[in-house]
């Protein structure tokens, strides 16, 4: 067998390892497969042509009938019902059984039949008074199945009749049947006759009618309703359409209920509640759910509802009137009503908290029509939303309206005054936990606050829950007992779809912590330390720690999300797929917020160690970690740097600074700026030369030459000592009160001079500069004695003054201020207006504190605002130019990160060092010695023993003298860079070369000491030598 040159003769292989055998069965099940699924089809499409022929023959034979027995009753009672008496509605009669037989809503001949039913119906009720007696004759108890059967038949067509024809009917709709005999008020005005709650067959009725899902039908007559402008009723009465849906809901509910429970999709509440201003339509209606039975009984039915996560609302309505937003509004504006009844239950408050903070966290965030202050807002800025498509969810804003106005202080008073009203708030040694009661308050509570907080404006209801209720006492009671306890109670299960399995105390702090802020907003320094007023300086201790320990967990331990995330407060949705996550970043942001704002107290007025301030877990790791950006601990360092010891955080500051100083110096090795400085005109030349400078220069090297009063350059090269004591002299004199561009407080501390425009025409450029100047001065690490007021401190942190800043600026003012906000008489007879006076150099201008202040008086109701803005003109708005022109030079060397790890005190420190006395030891320790000078050296220790006998302020030019700067390092002498040294200044100990002064090289921070043989001796030259203020021409 050769090859022939054919290839289709080659024997094929199947390389996938079958036969064609199994190729061909496996081809055989799948057509297998595919007929048996088409005759399945072919069975399945042959059955339903059979139904629908059955159904068609069904409905055909079923119409026929219909015909049949209409005509049948026209025959009997005349088309329109002229030969019926009041016998044709008893049980021997035909007529009710025809016509429920035959009716058709839509059919125009069995609506007029329906119509002339109803009138004859109240015609004959009228006439009579007995309306059991009309269907059920003269033996109830033998045809009570019979009548109950044709009243509820008779009773849904009627709404059937009313719905159907609905588009007809619409001007119709509204009218009472005093107004009209119009074919809607009719049918209304018969069901209202058949569902009175008095006759027997009532509950069987509304039972039926709810089974047959009417309230779906009476919202779409109520959207025709407020779709028609034309169908409004008469003013001050009630319309049959109102009367009917008050007696279907009165019914619920009412003991003894037979009603079987229905679907909640289709119930009052899902219906008829979540139609947009529903209450506008229908105020009588409002009174009776507002009745104390019926608005507990459907707010638990709510409540059942949320607490099971049913999604029972309607989505028939536009975007702009959700319905759990329609249904918030409605249920908002009849709950203070309900709340206000002297026998609501506590079981009723908890209720109404649940279902509103679920219907509330579903709302896209309300802003407010006013304007809001930046300093009121709590709450956090929490990132989230609720999806893409619900971020752009739009509130109508008539409904926004509806929802911020029914949450009012009457309304928070009156939720609060029920839930807490059992809790008492002083626990005095008790130390057992909370009861269930307390826990489930607190809970119900803290959840809709919580979630108001990130959905409405809070201007409106911060003081009222600061002042006027007992919020802040019932939450520290809780938490204090919890935190005594190491046991945080769970809340109820109510709340758990916002906390998961979070711990018991995120809820209550992160409703705290922002009301508490705000009181320490409005007290003044006397309740604060003196009365201890709102909580006890023991209290605010063990808070202190609670906040600290809480920070911790949440930004360090345990963190949910990047802790800078949520960095400000502000109105944010909570409803989110992280609910637990929002959570979590709010309290770590209004805790932080609260903690700063306590430190501020502290340091007022210290009343607890700063040590309090600072986590426990703090470490060399921790440390490191927080001077690389990106991190957990540097996002700590920037969100709650009080959690940090200074000396820490001083020592991060340093190193940031260094870091700069080093890349500026890579990239500019030989750019080098030279001021010629006049020591007699030290500070225009300073301020000419350095506003010249471009931001980049301002970081890098300057040195600087002295030109005395005789027109001659100092001797002495600048290494930078120089520098330092050009910077110490130029601040001395730039600052000082003479020139006018500051003033000092009563204590003799610096703010910018509201009148400096007075005196300086360029006074603003003038702020730039000592802005640049003092940011030099920190970016090189030079101290400068000057002492800063802490209100002028805040503007360098962009922060906002209050009340308790003002006796620092005018104690006077302050005390004037504080007297009228104590003040028990009727403060308008005092004849205030909302206007200050201000004198500046003789000259009196006047500002109105309020647009057409000079006509608004002051009274007991404003004095607060009054107060407020009397001290925020002060403090803020007259310096706010020179503060703002200030900031900006500042920031040319100084990021604001960097400033905000440090409050207004340690930041003062950073500038001016510690204002105790130079630690002379610490200085001994840190010293090096040369040119044959050694520690246990006889000069050397007489030296030391004459440092220290000095005072203060000769140390302080001492150490001028030495480093060219009258303060020492902020950490310590151990960080002077190069550490100080003292050098023997003569080779040999003749009369001539002890004859000499001692000297010094600042750039070097350098001492050069001869070798004196006595103490009094050198004491005399060393004072002489550090008060000859002979520049350096010593050098």
């Amino acid at each position: 067998m050769f090859f022939s040159g054919d290839p289709t003769t080659r024997k094929r292989v199947d390389l996938g390892g079958r036969s064609s055998k199994e190729r061909d069965r496996q081809k055989l099940l799948e057509q297998t497969r595919l007929e048996r699924n088409r005759r399945l089809w072919l069975r399945q499409q042959n059955s339903a042509a059979l139904k629908i022929q059955k159904y068609f023959r069904g409905r055909k034979v079923v119409e026929a009938e219909h015909a049949k027995v209409r005509e049948q009753f026209y025959q009997t009672y005349g088309k329109h019902c002229q030969n019926v008496d009041r016998h044709c509605f008893g049980p021997d009669s035909e007529f009710l059984r025809q016509l429920i037989f035959f009716f058709n809503a839509g059919n125009t001949d069995d609506f007029l039949v329906l119509v002339e039913t109803c009138r004859l119906l109240q015609h004959f009720v009228r006439d009579s008074g007995d309306v059991v007696g009309l269907f059920a004759g003269m033996d109830y108890s033998s045809y009570h199945s019979l009548a109950a059967y044709r009243v509820k038949r008779l009773s849904f067509a009627c709404i059937q009749a009313i719905h159907q024809n609905r588009n007809q009917l619409k001007d119709q709709l509204l009218m009472t049947p005093e107004e009209s005999s119009a074919p809607t008020a009719i049918l209304l005005e018969a069901l209202v006759l058949l569902l009175d709650l008095k006759l027997p067959w009532a509950c069987k009725t509304v039972g039926y009618l709810m089974q047959r899902n009417v309230f779906s039908l009476f919202r779409e007559v109520v959207q025709k309703v407020k779709e028609n402008v034309n169908a409004r009723g008469s003013f001050g009465k009630i319309s049959a359409l109102e009367r009917v849906l008050a007696l279907m809901i009165s019914h619920v509910g009412q003991s003894p209920c037979i009603c079987s429970n229905i679907n909640p999709q289709w119930s009052f509440l899902s219906q008829i509640l979540t139609i947009p201003f529903l209450w506008q339509l229908f105020p009588y209606l409002k009174e009776v759910f507002a009745s104390r039975s019926l608005s507990q009984y459907y707010t638990n039915q709510m409540a059942l509802c949320v607490q099971n996560h049913a999604n029972v609302l309607p989505t028939d309505i536009p975007n702009e009137f959700p319905g759990y937003a329609c249904l918030l509004g409605n249920l908002l504006e009849t709950a203070g009503a309900a709340l206000s009844q002297p026998d609501c239950s506590f079981e009723m408050a908890i209720d109404l908290a649940a279902v509103t903070t679920f219907l509330l966290e579903a709302l896209p965030p309300i802003k407010s029509s006013s304007r809001e202050s930046r300093e009121s807002s709590m709450v956090g800025d929490d990132d989230m939303t609720i999806g893409d498509e619900v971020g752009e969810i739009l509130l109508d804003r008539n409904l926004e309206l509806q929802i911020t106005n029914a949450i009012d202080s009457r309304f928070l008073l009156q939720l609060t005054n029920v839930l807490f009203g059992g809790i008492s708030t002083v626990h005095g040694l008790h130390t057992e936990g909370p009861d269930d009661k307390e826990v489930a308050a607190v809970g119900a509570a803290c959840a809709f606050l919580h979630v108001t907080f990130n959905t409405l404006p809070l201007e409106r209801i911060m003081t009222v829950l600061a002042y006027r209720t007992e919020l802040i006492p019932v939450l520290w009671n809780f938490m204090k007992r919890c935190h005594q306890n190491q046991k945080w109670s769970s809340l109820p299960e109510r709340v758990s779809y916002l906390l998961g399995d979070a711990p018991g105390w995120l809820l209550p702090l992160s409703v705290f912590c922002p009301v508490y802020k705000h009181m320490l907003m409005i007290v003044d320094n006397e309740e604060f330390y003196e009365q201890e007023k709102p909580l006890s300086l023991k209290d605010v201790r063990c808070l202190i720690i609670i906040l600290r320990q809480a920070l911790w967990q949440l930004l360090w331990v345990n963190p949910s999300a990047h802790p800078g995330s949520g960095k400000s407060v502000s109105n944010t949705s909570a409803h989110t797929r992280h609910p637990v996550e929002a959570i979590q970043n709010r309290v770590g942001t209004v805790a932080s917020e609260l903690l700063s704002q306590l430190q501020d107290w502290n340091n007022r007025r210290q009343f607890t160690p700063p040590s309090d301030f600072h986590a426990d877990g703090v470490n060399d790791f921790f440390i490191s970690q927080a001077v690389m950006e990106g991190t957990k601990a540097h996002d700590i360092l920037q969100q709650a740097p009080f959690l940090i010891p200074f000396t820490s955080r001083v020592k991060i500051f340093t190193s940031q600074l260094a870091s700069v100083r080093q890349r500026q110096g890579a990239h500019g090795v030989f750019t080098r700026n030279r001021f010629r400085i006049r020591r007699d005109h030290i500070l225009e030349d300073a301020y000419n030369q350095m506003s010249a400078l471009s931001e980049e220069d301002l970081r890098g090297l300057i040195r600087v030459t002295f030109v005395n009063e005789f027109g001659v350059e100092e001797a002495g090269i600048d290494g930078g000592g120089i520098f330092k004591d050009f910077m110490e002299n130029i601040t001395r004199a730039a600052f000082d009160v003479q020139y006018g561009l500051f003033k000092e407080t009563a204590d003799h501390l610096l703010y910018p001079n509201p009148g400096s425009g007075m005196i300086h025409e360029q006074h603003l450029q003038f702020y730039h500069f000592l802005g640049t100047l003092l940011a030099k001065a920190m970016f090189e690490g030079i101290l400068v004695d000057i002492p800063f007021a802490t209100f002028f401190l805040s503007k360098l942190k962009q922060k906002y003054n209050y009340l308790n800043d003002l006796p620092s600026l005018d104690p006077e003012l302050y005390r004037h201020l504080i007297f009228l906000k104590h003040y028990k008489g009727d403060i308008a007879g005092l004849e205030l207006y909302f206007v200050i006076v201000n004198n500046e150099y003789g000259e009196q201008t006047e500002d109105e504190l309020l647009p057409g202040g000079k006509n608004i008086r002051v009274t007991n109701e404003n004095v607060i605002t009054f107060i407020h803005l009397v001290s925020n003109h002060r403090l803020n708005f007259q310096i706010r130019q020179q503060s703002s022109h200030f900031l900006r030079g500042f920031q040319q060397l100084i990021q604001k990160d960097w400033i905000d790890m440090f409050n207004e005190h340690e930041l003062q420190l950073l500038i001016s060092g510690s204002l105790e006395s130079l630690d002379v030891d610490d200085l001994r320790r840190n010293t090096n010695y040369a040119g044959g000078y050694h520690s246990e050296h006889y000069v050397i220790d007489v030296f030391w023993e004459v440092l220290k006998s000095f005072s203060l302020e000769n140390q302080k030019k001492f150490l001028k003298f030495v480093t060219g700067c009258s303060r020492g390092p902020l950490l310590g002498f151990k960080y002077l860079e190069p550490l100080f040294c003292i050098q023997r200044a003569a080779g040999t100990a003749s009369e001539e070369a002890l004859d000499r002064l001692p000297t010094s090289a600042t750039c070097m921070n350098l001492l050069k000491l001869p070798p004196y043989r006595s103490k009094e001796q050198l004491e005399t030259k060393l004072l002489y030598a550090i008060n000859a203020d002979a520049g350096f021409d010593l050098s």
